[in-house]
């Protein structure tokens, strides 16, 4: 079996090996959504389903699939531990916290945005830069340490003013850290407006793909890329406001000599 098969059997298998998932149809032709309701969603070619129901390692039932004892046995042959390293891409990297600038060890493979980071334009550079990397990781820290859960519904997370003072569950329960992160994260989202805060929210909080992002939106293929981009540079901004009136070209006004004076009439 070629390694890059191997790979996509394992990846769809380990994810059928915690339960099993509806399949959707993704925004990209030839792949499919595989929904695990609270475990996520992963996309995978459909080929590969295909291939792996040929070899009775998944079962499919109308829009469900799950994995066989066929498929677990495979799971347990190729090694818990090898399985694991196939998805772990570790590398050390700086983040900003309340404590300032601290040198972590992430695994690039568990966050969609470090995986669309990777990618390069026709030009050769890095698809999103330094600056906005950032950007999406600080939010995303932000939003776990202010213990945000979703929402059903438009409003993803409740007001710090509206929230409730007093009971089980309410703001009395949350320690100054998470208030604190909490009206971080508000503050980043309306900086960035409307328009582009459920992508942001999506990729770098709920850590879906773009192309699940598309599917449920409606967008084209290939778009939520685009959108995120722009948002994680709002979002740069935001947070880096100093840096971002830096790296501003400098524009010439007017040539002139040393005593030159401009003229005062129209």
């Amino acid at each position: 079996m070629e390694r890059e098969t191997r790979t996509a059997w394992l990846r769809v298998a380990g994810f059928l090996e915690r339960g099993p998932a509806e399949t959707r149809p993704a925004a990209s032709d030839g792949r499919i959504l595989l929904d695990g309701g609270d475990r996520g969603t992963i996309g995978a070619a459909a080929d590969v389903l295909k291939a792996m129901a040929a070899r009775t390692l998944v079962v499919r039932r109308g829009a469900g699939v799950a994995l066989t004892d066929l498929g677990r046995a495979f799971l347990r042959r190729q090694g818990e531990d090898g399985f694991l390293a196939q998805h772990r891409d570790l590398e050390q990297q700086t983040i900003a916290t309340p404590a300032g600038l601290q040198a972590v060890t992430v695994n690039l493979a568990e966050s969609p945005l470090a995986q669309i980071a990777r990618r390069k334009q026709p030009d050769g550079q890095p698809f999103l830069n330094e600056r906005e990397v950032r950007a999406g990781e600080r939010l995303r820290a932000d939003y776990t340490r202010g213990q945000i859960m979703p929402r059903l519904g438009a409003n993803w997370i409740a007001s710090v003013a509206s929230g409730r003072r007093d009971g089980a569950g309410g703001m009395a329960d949350l320690t100054d850290a998470a208030l604190a992160a909490r009206q971080r994260v508000e503050h980043a989202i309306e900086a960035v407006g409307p328009e582009l805060e459920g992508v942001l929210i999506d990729v770098c909080c709920f850590l879906k793909g773009l192309e699940q992002v598309e599917m449920e939106r409606g967008w084209p293929a290939r778009s939520a890329k685009i959108v995120l981009r722009t948002a994680l540079a709002v979002l740069a901004r935001h947070y880096e406001p100093t840096q971002a009136r830096a790296d501003r070209p400098r524009r010439m006004l007017h040539w002139g000599a040393t005593d030159y004076r401009p003229s005062l009439c129209g």
